[in-house]
């Protein structure tokens, strides 16, 4: 797992890459900062671990454009095989071969 990886949430929706990456800076070097800012998160890196858990202690909860940010170490994602599907093995209320079915 990648300690040196942050999400950032409760973004404002008009906040900048280059506005996190200046905040950021303070704590150390920024590597990348990617949001999503229509979203309302994003994820930046550090160089090190120990500027990203400055960064959580320091700004989590600080507000930043009106808004409290959340910031968290990124957890990794999870793997398309491990999400839950929708089980599509019973047959079709709309099938052709039979009456419309009444549920």
């Amino acid at each position: 797992m990648n300690k040196n990886r942050l999400y950032l949430g409760n973004l404002a929706y008009t906040i900048t890459d280059d506005e996190i990456k200046a905040t950021l800076s303070e704590f150390g070097t920024v590597i990348s900062v990617k949001l999503f800012a229509d979203k309302g998160y994003g994820f930046a890196e550090m160089a090190t671990e120990e500027a990203a858990e400055r960064v959580t202690q320091e700004l989590n909860g600080q507000e930043i454009k009106g808004r409290p940010l959340r910031v968290d170490i990124a957890k990794p994602p999870t793997p398309r095989e491990d999400r839950p599907s929708f089980d599509r093995s019973g047959p079709s209320r709309f099938s052709r071969d039979d009456k419309p079915r009444r549920y």
